[in-house]
C-alpha cells in the first residue's frame, strides 16, 4: 500500500509539472512546439464539377452562389449577393423576422463581366439596412417557383462585453480537403467568417474554366455563406493577371463578385476596410495593393486606427493575406515590407490578433515585435512584447496546391505552435477581457482541436494594470 501510494503521488507530481510547463508556453512562454502529426493525404485535385456540392438550384434562372457580408460599420446591415444564370431577373430582396412573412423589401443592383470568352451570369448585390441587433431575419430572392429562401442572425449591439464567435478560414479552394474544412467549420458554432484571402483558386485554370470555377466555388460555399456573413479579404489568387488571355485588370473577378462595406469606414477601395461587430473592431488590409507611406491604404489605416474605441470594441483584429511572421520556407519574408511599414502601428494600438493565410500550414506566434530593428546596433531579431499582436497563419483551408511542411529547424523563439495540416480556427470572445481561441485540425474527416489558448485582451490588461498602479499610488499618498 505504501509503495502504491508513493507511485500515485509521483504520477500526480509529474502530471502537475507537465501541466505547468504546457501552460507556461501557451501565451507568454518561449518553448515553441512543432507538431509531428503526419496527415493522410486526401486527393488534392479539385472536386469534379458534377459533384453534388456544386449542384445548380432547380428552376429557371434560380438564384445561385448566394452569400452575405456585413453591409455597414456597426453590424445593422448586410449585403446580400447572388447570381442569376439566364437573365437579370428581379433585384429585390424580400425579408422579415418571421418565416414565410416578408414585411420589408430592398432593391439591389445587377451587373456582369467577361473574362477571356467566358461571360458571367448576372451578379446581384443588395444592401439590406436598418436591421435590429440580435435578431433572426428570413430573406427571399428570385421569382416564382425558382425563388429561394435563406436566413441570417444579426450580431449583438456594439458592447465591450458582447460575446461572439468568429470562424477563421484561409486559402480554401474546392477540393475534398476544402469540403472537410467547410463541414467542420459549420459544426463549430462560428457566427461569421473572417476570410484570410485566396478563395476559389480559379486562376489555376485557363480560358473559360477560370469563370466556371468561380461559379462552382460560389455554389460550394453557399451552404455557409448564405446564412452568415463572410468578411472577405483578397489574396494573390484573386489578382488573376493573365496577359496570355488579355486579362490584365487585377482582382477583376473578385471585385465583381464580392462586395465589401468599404465606404462605411471611409475607404476608397473595396480591398481594404473596417467593420465593428459585437465587441470586436476588425480591420481588413490588402497585401497586394500599395501600402507604403502616403498611399491610399496607408493614409486610410492611419485614420482608421484613430477611430478605434477600445472602450466600446476592446478586441482589435487585423485580417490580411500574407503573414508578417512566418517560420516556413514557403513564402518566407514575403510580409517583411508590410511589417516594416505597419508593425509599429499595430504595437502602439495594441492589436490583439493578426490573421493571415498564404502559407499552407498553421502557425501561432507569441506576442513579439521587431519595431526596434537596427542592423547597426545589433537589434535584428524579434523580442517578447506584451503590447504586440499574436500572429496566426491559417492558410490551411484545403486548396489543390497542398500543404507545406518546410518549417525551419530549429523553431524560432517567436513561434509558439506550428503544424502542416488542413483545418480552420475559431475565436470565441467571452467578454472585454478574455477570449478562447482554438485551431481545429481536419483529421481525415474528423474535427480535432489541436491548439487552444485563452487570451487576455491587450487593451484591458494594460488598462487594469494602470488603474491598479494609480490606485496603489493614491493609497500610498493617503
Amino acid at each position: 500500500m505504501l509503495l502504491a501510494s508513493r507511485l500515485l503521488r509521483l504520477q500526480l507530481f509529474r502530471f502537475v509539472i507537465i501541466l505547468v510547463l504546457v501552460l507556461s508556453y501557451v501565451e507568454n512562454g518561449n518553448a515553441g512546439l512543432t507538431s509531428t502529426f503526419v496527415r493522410t493525404q486526401w486527393p488534392a485535385a479539385d472536386i469534379p464539377l458534377d459533384n453534388e456540392v456544386f449542384a445548380i438550384p432547380k428552376g429557371y434562372n434560380a438564384p445561385q452562389q448566394v452569400h452575405i457580408t456585413q453591409g455597414d460599420y456597426d453590424g445593422k446591415a448586410v449585403i446580400i449577393s447572388w447570381v442569376t444564370p439566364d437573365e437579370p431577373g428581379s433585384n429585390t430582396v424580400k425579408y422579415g423576422i418571421s418565416e414565410n412573412s416578408y414585411d420589408f423589401s430592398a432593391e439591389g443592383t445587377v451587373t456582369n463581366y467577361t473574362f477571356y470568352k467566358y461571360k458571367s451570369g448576372y451578379i446581384h448585390h443588395c444592401l439590406v439596412d436598418g436591421l435590429e441587433y440580435d435578431s433572426k431575419y428570413y430573406y427571399k430572392i428570385g421569382e416564382g417557383d425558382s425563388s429561394r429562401v435563406f436566413w441570417f442572425q444579426t450580431p449583438p449591439d456594439i458592447d465591450p462585453d458582447a460575446s461572439y464567435t468568429f470562424g477563421i478560414i484561409g486559402d480554401l479552394g474546392q477540393t475534398y480537403n476544402s469540403l472537410s474544412t467547410l463541414e467542420h467549420y459549420m459544426k463549430s458554432g462560428g457566427q461569421s467568417v473572417l476570410f484570410a484571402g485566396d478563395l476559389s483558386y480559379a486562376d489555376r485554370y485557363q480560358y473559360d474554366d477560370v469563370g466556371v470555377r468561380w461559379d462552382s466555388w460560389g455554389r460550394f460555399v453557399e451552404q455557409s455563406a448564405a446564412y452568415q456573413p463572410w468578411i472577405w479579404s483578397a489574396g494573390n489568387h484573386e489578382i488573376e493577371y493573365m496577359p496570355e488571355m488579355e486579362e490584365v485588370l487585377p482582382f477583376k473577378s473578385f471585385l465583381y463578385r464580392f462586395a465589401t462595406p468599404h465606404t462605411a469606414s471611409k475607404s476608397t477601395n473595396p480591398l481594404w476596410y473596417a467593420i465593428r461587430r459585437a465587441s470586436a473592431h476588425i480591420i481588413v488590409l490588402s497585401s497586394y495593393s500599395p501600402f507604403v507611406k502616403y498611399t491610399p491604404q496607408w493614409m486610410w489605416l492611419r485614420e482608421e486606427l484613430k477611430r478605434v474605441n477600445r472602450e466600446k470594441t476592446p478586441w482589435l483584429i487585423v485580417v490580411m493575406h500574407v503573414p508578417i511572421y512566418n517560420s516556413n520556407a514557403a513564402h518566407y519574408m514575403e510580409g517583411e515590407s508590410m511589417r516594416a511599414v505597419f508593425e509599429s502601428w499595430f504595437v502602439r494600438s495594441k492589436v490583439d490578433f493578426i490573421f493571415a493565410g498564404h502559407v499552407h500550414a498553421y502557425e501561432r506566434s507569441y506576442r513579439i515585435s521587431n519595431i526596434h530593428y537596427n542592423v547597426t546596433t545589433g537589434d535584428r531579431y524579434p523580442v517578447p512584447d506584451k503590447s504586440a499582436p499574436v500572429y496566426l497563419t491559417v492558410g490551411d483551408g484545403g486548396n489543390q496546391e497542398g500543404l507545406v511542411g518546410t518549417f525551419f529547424d530549429p523553431q524560432p523563439d517567436y513561434s509558439a505552435f506550428r503544424e502542416a495540416s488542413y483545418g480552420h480556427s475559431t475565436l470565441e470572445i467571452r467578454n472585454r477581457t478574455h477570449a478562447f481561441y482554438q485551431w481545429n485540425r481536419n483529421d481525415d474527416g474528423k474535427p480535432e482541436t489541436t491548439d487552444s489558448v485563452i487570451f487576455h485582451n491587450q487593451y484591458w490588461a494594460s488598462n487594469l494594470h494602470r488603474r491598479r498602479h494609480l490606485k496603489a499610488r493614491e493609497h500610498a499618498s493617503c
